[in-house]
């Protein structure tokens, strides 16, 4: 991940690496650095995994209403300031400092400091809120530490932020916490919603056949464009060629090639661009692989029939596609 992206939160200087206090085998995340003298107690990486975030106050028991659902490569990574004289305020400042410099959006982000309740972001009852949507299989007890408090506990904030970077999208959600007098915990966790879209699943000339028998249509997952245009990748070949095997399989049958889009941007751009890439498939057929330009319909319905909800990237995700549908 290129360095432009990593935020530096070096803004305090402490003598020595405490690299060697760390958890065996853990480092910090490219796209963030830990505070200064903060050591890694334990981290832990899924490649795919729902996660929510809850942005806003809670609204009901452990329930935030207004929420932002992603899916993606997640790294969670917990961290101790054991022993200073800093405060929790200073390291969550710290943290929202380094996200706005580095330009992060913040979705949400709040402090409470110590001895009060209620539903605020950062709050005692938002975090928990927090931890009940991502429950996660944690052996040393990273997230029960940061829920439950102690003879000593302290103020705590969350911090929500997201940044596009070309091919995907991450989120990073950091929750400070003074856990007792002496220790101050911080669990980070990044989402990266396209870690899992590596390209691995595509479209077979069995699956089409299958999809066609039982619907009528099917999705033609493995096709890639160049962000924003119809322009096909050379990762889209072997869909392509599937493709073709199957048409040429059943030759007296004619078919729709239909682009889809997700809603963002205005309908007219929506309309055209899936309209564009729908013809680019059929050109692609024709050209490369000798399919009879008859056969095909290529037609653009931009946004209109979605296959998910467009409120998060999974669903946009979803909804760009292009489907093969019988005449």
């Amino acid at each position: 991940m290129p360095n432009r992206f990593t935020l530096a939160l070096a803004l305090i200087c402490l003598a020595g690496p405490l690299a060697a206090q760390d958890m065996a085998g853990a480092a910090d995340h490219p796209i963030v650095t830990r505070y200064p003298g903060s050591v890694i107690r334990w981290t832990a990486k899924l490649n795919h995994l729902a996660y929510r975030l809850p942005i806003g106050p809670v609204t009901g028991y452990r329930q935030v209403a207004k929420g932002l659902d992603v899916e993606g490569q997640v790294t969670r990574i917990y961290y101790t300031l054991d022993g200073t004289a800093r405060t929790d305020d200073e390291v969550y400042r710290n943290y929202r400092t380094a996200f706005e410099r580095g330009g992060f959006e913040i979705l949400s982000a709040g402090y409470v400091p110590a001895g009060r309740r209620g539903p605020d972001v950062g709050g005692p009852t938002h975090r928990e809120a927090l931890y009940q949507a991502n429950p996660w299989n944690d052996a040393r007890g990273a997230v029960n530490e940061m829920a439950r408090g102690s003879a000593t506990s302290g103020g705590g904030g969350v911090i929500m932020a997201r940044k596009a970077r070309g091919a995907d999208t991450a989120y990073v959600v950091v929750t400070v916490y003074r856990f007792r007098a002496d220790r101050i915990s911080t669990l980070v966790d990044v989402i990266e919603v396209s870690a899992a879209e590596t390209g691995l699943v595509t479209v077979d000339a069995a699956a089409i056949r299958a999809g066609m028998a039982a619907d009528g249509r099917v999705v033609l997952d493995g096709l890639f464009f160049d962000t924003n245009a119809a322009t096909l990748q050379a990762a889209s070949a072997a869909t392509l060629a599937q493709i073709a095997t199957f048409l040429k399989s059943a030759p007296d049958q004619r078919f729709f090639v239909v682009g889809h889009t997700d809603a963002t941007g205005t309908f007219e751009h929506n309309q055209r661009l899936s309209a564009d890439r729908a013809a680019a498939v059929v050109e692609a057929l024709v050209r490369d692989h000798g399919i009879a330009r008859a056969r095909l319909v290529p037609h653009g319905v931009g946004p209109l029939v979605p296959a998910a909800t467009n409120a998060t990237d999974v669903g946009r995700g979803r909804n760009r596609r292009v489907e093969l549908v019988a005449q």
